[in-house]
């Protein structure tokens, strides 16, 4: 099932249920269409999804920013060691936000909401997924068990 919209539902019910003093990590899977499907559109160039999904980051950075996030981590998908065969991932990155509170001030923050044209023109499929970090430390720190709530 392609999804590519943000469920307003969905982070209401998450909002109410995540505590506002932890910190959050968004993760975020980007399948890219080979031409961005802007619609019936004519005031914006065509580009490829991942041009298009570039437009929509470098206008939203400033946005999550403002929040108090930030993308902490970035990458190409280099392949599928555990996936399904159908599924096929461009990129993935993580974003942290102070608390879960944020993504729904960026959501109805009418800056973000002029560029997500852009965001859903991109990608043929998309994954954002809301999760609690559990471990800060750094890999030669890890603990022998890795928590699990």
């Amino acid at each position: 099932m392609r999804t590519v919209e943000v469920n307003d539902a969905v982070v209401k019910a998450l909002n109410r249920s995540m505590s506002a003093d932890h910190p959050e990590i968004m993760i975020n899977l980007l399948r890219y269409r080979e031409h961005a499907d802007y619609g019936d559109r004519t005031d914006v160039t065509p580009c490829s999804g991942r041009q298009a999904y570039r437009r929509f980051s470098q206008a939203a950075l400033p946005c999550v920013q403002r929040v108090g996030g930030r993308v902490c981590w970035s990458g190409p998908i280099l392949g599928r060691v555990l996936c399904p065969e159908d599924q096929r991932w461009d990129t993935l990155f993580l974003v942290e936000y102070l608390s879960f509170t944020c993504p729904p001030r960026i959501y109805s923050d009418p800056e973000f909401q002029s560029i997500m044209c852009h965001r859903t023109a991109a990608p043929e499929d998309s994954r954002l997924i809301a999760t609690r970090t559990v471990i800060r430390q750094g890999i030669s720190a890890m603990p022998k068990a890795i928590e699990i709530q």
